[in-house]
């Protein structure tokens, strides 16, 4: 009996939650309704594929207020805010300084993944400036703004999200591995 709740145990912690997630579109043209926006539908179908509850999907324009209070007001409903564009070298691309500018704490690791994950792929990965932060007790990540980068690069963190948002819920125990 105690095997068999011993491996249940085991079992569930290994399973999957289904966190909420939201999906900000940072994006002049696609704000404007200039251009549809690919990049968000993509990054959510992402996140569903992985267990996340994708509750809702914005977009605002590269205007670095409106990205922050975007932020703000999504990572007070939800565990995980996504963001997608506004993350190159324009002087439009705001979105970091934004997400840094709300976040109280960095997870550079998180980035860093993603980058070196993407340098396999295209050199330009290493233009992305991208972060990873901690607003409340939400996690803000910071995607590209092409559909495929987007992807690409949530794939490379997307195994060790729902590790941090337990994290942040308070669950600190750690299983043996």
């Amino acid at each position: 009996m105690l095997a068999g709740r011993a491996k249940r145990k085991k079992m569930s912690s290994s399973t999957p939650d289904t966190f909420r997630a939201a999906v900000l579109t940072v994006s002049d043209s696609c704000a404007r309704g200039e251009r549809n926006d690919l990049s968000g539908p993509a990054v959510a179908r992402t996140l569903k594929d992985h267990h996340f509850a994708v509750v809702e999907t914005r977009i605002v324009a590269d205007e670095h207020a409106a990205i922050q209070k975007a932020i703000v007001d999504l990572a007070r409903r939800v565990k995980l805010v996504v963001t997608t564009g506004g993350t190159g070298i324009s002087t439009r691309d705001v979105t970091p300084e934004a997400t840094r500018s709300v976040c109280g704490r960095m997870l550079d690791g998180v980035s860093e993944r993603m980058r070196r994950e993407g340098e396999k792929k295209t050199p330009f990965a290493a233009l992305s400036r991208g972060v990873c932060g901690v607003c409340g007790a939400s996690l803000v990540l910071n995607l590209p703004g092409s559909p495929v980068g987007a992807v690409e690069a949530l794939q490379a963190v997307v195994d060790v999200l729902p590790h941090a948002i337990q994290i942040l819920s308070g669950k600190t125990e750690h299983m043996a591995n």
